[in-house]
C-alpha cells in the first residue's frame, strides 16, 4: 500500500468541486480529478483554526491541531523568551524562521515522516523526521541545492511574482512524479502552492486560479498513469486537499498600526523591535490576530487577571469593523467569546468533553447551548454554522501556551495588514468563517464513513498503511 497526499494549497471546496465536474462554468474541465471524485469522493471538510499554510499543514502530518504542538499562528510571540531570541522574541514564518518550524514543534508530538519509513514530502513547511535526500523544494542547511531552492522562492515571494509561482509548482510536480515511479514511497506529502498565491493576488475566483489548480489535475494525471503501468494504482491512496480556503477582501485595517494610536509601544512583523514595548500583534492570513500585553511577563496570564488594565483595549479592538469575533482566554480550559453587538459566551473542554454556554447572545449561531459533548458532536452541532468546529478549534488553540493574550478573528472582507505585503491581498484567510474553514478532500477509493477534519488524514494514512496510530492524536481514521 502507498498513500500519497497532495495539497492544493488555498483551494475552496467549490473550487474544486466545480474543477472535478468537467461542466462547470468558471473553472476548465480537470479531468483527473473528475475521475478521482466520480471513482471514490469529494468531501467537504473543517480545517484547523488559524486556516493559515504552515500551521494548517501540522494536522495533515501530525493529526493534531497546530495551537497546542507549538504553532500558534503564522506568526506569534515568545513569552517564555525559550524558542525565540533577542531582540524580538517573536516569530515569523515567512522568510528565514521557517526553518524553525520543526525545532518549534511540541517533541513528544510524532509526524508522520517518522512514523512511516520511506516517505518523500515536497514544499512542506513541517520536515521533521524527513530524510534531507527526501525533501523537494525544502529548506535544510546541510544541502546547498536545498537552500537554493529556499532562497528561489523567497525570492519569488518577496517580489510578489504570481507567474513565478506556477513556475515553481510545474518544476515540483517534475520531480515529484518523476520520483515517485522511481523510488516507491509509503507515503508522500506535496504541497503546490499556486492556488493561495493567485487567489490573493487576483481572488480565487480568477482565470490564474484555474491556471494554477490545472497543474494539480496534470500531477495527479501522471502519477495515477504511472501507478497503472506499473501494477500499483489498485494498492494506491491518492487524496487532493486544502489547508484552508479563501475569501475577498475590500479593506486592509492596519492593526499594529491601530494599537500603536491608542498610545500603545507595539511590535508587529517586520519590525519587531521598539523601546519598551507593552503589546505584540501577530497577524496570520491575514484574517486573524494574536494580540500579547504585559510583554515584559514569562508565563502565560489569562484574561481574569488581565481585565482590568486590558479591557478597555479590548473594547476599542472589537469596536473595529475589522473585528468579527474576540477570543478572551480565561485559562487553558475556557475562553471567552465576543461578537459584534455585544454577544459573548463562553467556550469550555474539560474531561467530560466540550461546552459552548450562551452569556448574551449567540456569538457562533449554534442557536443552544452545549455541555460536555464529544469532539464529533461539537463538529456536528456547528458545521452548518457561519464558524463551523468552532467549539473545538477555540477551545484548542486559546489553551495553547503560545497563543496571544487577544486573539481576533476578521470580518468579512476584512483583514488585518495593510503594509509589507509583496502582494496586495484581494483575498485572505485565517478566520474562522466557513469560507475559510471548510476545505476539499478528494479520495480515489470510497471511505469506511465521512471524513469531518484535515487531522483526520494522517491517522487514516496511518491505518492504510498498516501502522499504529499514535494516542493522543485529535484526528480519528476515516477508511
Amino acid at each position: 500500500m502507498s498513500v500519497i497526499v497532495l495539497i492544493a494549497d488555498g483551494a475552496r471546496p467549490d473550487t474544486l468541486a466545480a474543477a472535478a465536474s468537467n461542466n462547470g462554468a468558471a473553472t476548465a474541465p480537470m479531468p483527473a480529478l473528475a475521475r478521482l471524485a466520480a471513482e471514490g469522493g469529494l468531501f467537504t471538510v473543517s480545517s484547523c483554526f488559524p486556516s493559515v499554510t504552515g500551521p494548517a499543514y501540522a494536522p495533515f502530518l501530525m493529526g493534531r491541531y497546530p495551537g497546542p504542538v507549538g504553532l500558534p499562528g503564522l506568526r506569534w510571540f515568545d513569552r517564555s523568551r525559550l524558542a525565540c531570541s533577542f531582540p524580538g522574541f517573536s516569530r515569523s514564518y515567512v522568510g528565514y524562521q521557517m526553518a524553525n518550524v520543526d525545532r518549534d514543534l511540541e517533541p513528544e508530538a510524532p509526524t508522520i515522516f517518522e512514523l512511516v519509513p520511506r516517505t518523500l514530502g515536497a514544499l512542506s513547511v513541517i520536515t521533521r523526521g524527513l530524510a534531507p535526500s527526501a525533501r523537494i523544494g525544502t529548506l535544510d542547511i546541510r544541502s546547498l541545492r536545498s537552500v537554493r531552492a529556499a532562497a528561489r522562492a523567497t525570492r519569488t515571494h518577496f517580489r510578489g511574482d504570481v507567474e513565478g509561482w506556477l513556475r515553481i509548482d510545474r518544476e515540483v510536480r517534475e520531480q515529484v512524479v518523476t520520483r515517485i515511479r522511481a523510488e516507491r514511497p509509503d507515503f508522500v506529502f506535496a504541497a503546490l502552492t499556486g492556488v493561495d498565491k493567485t487567489s490573493h493576488a487576483v481572488g480565487h475566483d480568477a482565470s490564474l486560479v484555474t491556471d494554477a489548480l490545472a497543474i494539480v489535475d496534470e500531477t495527479v494525471a501522471r502519477i495515477r498513469d504511472d501507478a497503472e503501468s506499473q501494477g500499483r494504482w489498485e494498492e494506491m491512496h491518492l487524496w487532493i486537499a486544502s489547508d484552508h480556503g479563501h475569501s475577498r477582501v475590500r479593506a486592509h485595517d492596519d492593526l499594529a498600526e491601530a494599537v500603536a494610536g491608542l498610545g500603545h509601544r507595539v511590535i508587529a512583523h517586520p519590525w519587531v523591535v521598539a523601546l519598551a514595548p507593552d503589546v505584540a500583534v501577530m497577524v496570520s492570513g491575514n484574517a486573524m490576530a494574536h494580540v500579547y500585553v504585559e510583554l515584559e511577563r514569562r508565563d502565560r496570564p489569562f484574561w481574569p487577571a488581565l481585565r482590568e488594565r486590558w479591557e478597555s483595549l479590548a473594547e476599542e479592538l472589537a469596536a473595529r469593523p475589522s473585528v468579527d469575533l474576540m477570543l478572551l482566554p480565561h485559562g487553558e480550559r475556557s475562553c471567552e467569546i465576543r461578537a459584534r453587538g455585544g454577544s459573548a459566551a463562553f467556550v469550555t473542554i474539560d474531561g467530560s468533553g466540550f461546552g459552548y454556554r450562551r452569556l448574551n447572545g449567540d456569538p457562533l449561531g449554534i442557536g443552544r447551548d452545549l455541555d460536555g459533548v464529544t469532539a464529533a458532536e461539537a463538529y456536528d452541532a456547528t458545521i452548518a454554522t457561519d464558524y463551523p468546529d468552532a467549539v473545538v478549534q477555540v477551545a484548542k488553540l486559546a489553551g495553547a501556551a503560545r497563543a496571544g493574550d487577544i486573539i481576533l478573528s476578521a470580518a468579512r472582507d476584512w483583514d488585518f495588514r495593510a503594509r509589507y505585503e509583496p502582494i496586495p491581498h484581494v483575498s485572505a484567510h485565517g478566520a474562522l468563517h466557513r469560507e475559510h474553514m471548510l476545505v476539499p478532500l478528494l479520495l480515489n477509493r470510497l471511505p469506511a464513513r465521512p471524513p469531518r477534519r484535515t487531522v483526520d488524514v494522517m491517522p487514516s494514512a496511518l491505518m492504510t498503511l498498516g501502522l499504529t496510530i499514535p494516542a493522543d492524536i485529535d484526528g480519528e481514521s476515516f477508511v
